[in-house]
């Protein structure tokens, strides 16, 4: 029946135009008047609506009165309002503060090593000596001139305290202990160069000058590489129009993909400046060394919470078109026809954030509202369907 009508309806149209209209199109094209051109075909255009319209009126109406219609098998969800948690994903790599190399303060051959690659060591502790080149000689010479200084100070302030001697032999004695005492503090720094110790708690990585190697602080080589893996972190640069909503606090999920792990943080800092080169900010993420697994420089997806609306209508966003206005929508059915026919219904909805396969929608669908799922692509406004849900 549905057929027949297409046909008589092109029929009717075929014959209201006729040859006529295509002979006043051809006199406009030969005419070559395009503003009369582009008036004729503002004409057809309105024409070819027209008849649509009347099309969809007519199947309608059929749809409704053929009760032989062979109806579209339709499946339908409830919208339900639930939390919905937006993740902006971004790439970064694990960094740690604590990862340096240490270099020689003094130049001199490295007499002895006493750590090994991935020995853990304490702050301070002892790692290498380097040959100090007599300074420790120099350093004990002085500290007996330092030592007689102090006698001699010690006994002509006796005396001056008892009014005997001079003022001026009092004061050249002060000075000469006072210059005495900084002269071995001096040298007791300089022999402290000698050796080399950790500058905070962590592994040693790499052990770089052997034993016996001679050593300078001009080279630019290093004896140790030093880490420390309990306060690694993520550095991110995140879009400034992500400013507002990636605040300290917020929640993040990392993923390693090496590793196939992931962590659950929080965003412990925000930069307070703008790169003009790229338009983004910089985001500090701490993340826990678990089992020593977590390395510097590892590659890592993270996912941090800008977004969050505890009463959001989620629906799949394969089932969402949009027309010629761009405007997004979707058919509905009445919530409660279940496994029974129903009357599609057009509705058109505004849409927020996506997450995978779901789209928050903030206007247009109500809480309970019946939504065509499978078949949402092939149906049409007011067309009546059959609903099969849970098959």
């Amino acid at each position: 029946m549905k057929k027949i009508s297409y046909i008589i309806l092109t029929a009717v149209v075929l014959s209201s135009c006729g040859g006529g209209s295509q002979s006043t199109v051809e006199s406009v094209l030969a005419d070559k008047n395009l503003e009369a051109i582009r008036g004729k075909r503002a004409e057809i255009s309105a024409q070819q609506k027209a008849l649509e319209k009347q099309l969809h009126s007519l199947d309608s109406a059929i749809a409704q009165l053929d009760d032989q219609a062979k109806l579209p098998l339709v499946t339908t969800i409830l919208a339900n309002a639930e939390k919905f948690d937006h993740y902006l994903e971004l790439q970064g790599d694990v960094m740690t503060k604590q990862n340096v190399l240490v270099y020689p303060e003094i130049s001199g051959t490295l007499n002895r090593v006493y750590v090994k690659e991935g020995q853990k060591v304490s702050k301070g502790q002892l790692l290498a000596s380097i040959d100090d080149g007599g300074l420790s000689s120099q350093l004990a010479q002085m500290k007996t001139q330092a030592a007689l200084a102090k006698t001699t100070f010690e006994r002509q302030k006796r005396l001056w305290e008892q009014n005997i001697g001079s003022e001026i032999q009092y004061l050249e004695a002060k000075t000469t202990y006072e210059a005495q005492e900084s002269a071995v503090k001096q040298m007791q720094s300089q022999v402290a160069k000698s050796t080399i110790r950790a500058p905070f708690s962590g592994i040693i990585d790499d052990v770089i000058q052997d034993q016996g190697t001679v050593v300078s602080p001009g080279t630019g080589v290093a004896v140790f590489r030093i880490v420390n893996l309990s306060n690694m972190y993520i550095e991110v640069e995140v879009p400034e129009s992500h400013l507002p909503n990636v605040t300290p606090g917020k929640n993040v999920e990392v993923y390693f993909p090496v590793l196939g792990d992931s962590v659950t943080t929080k965003v412990r800092q925000t930069g307070n400046f703008i790169n003009p080169s790229n338009r983004s900010f910089t985001a500090e993420i701490p993340v826990p060394s678990e089992n020593g697994k977590i390395k510097p420089n590892l590659t890592a997806k993270v996912m941090i919470n800008d977004y969050t609306n505890e009463n959001a209508i989620l629906i799949p966003q394969s089932i969402v078109s949009e027309n010629a206005e761009g405007e997004q929508y979707v058919y509905l059915v009445d919530a409660d026809s279940v496994s029974s026919d129903a009357i599609a219904k057009k509705v058109i909805i505004e849409t927020g954030k996506t997450q995978g396969d779901y789209v928050e929608v903030l206007a247009g669908i109500n809480n309970g509202d019946g939504i065509i799922d499978e078949g949402a692509r092939s149906v049409k406004e007011g067309q009546k369907v059959r609903i099969k849900n849970g098959e």
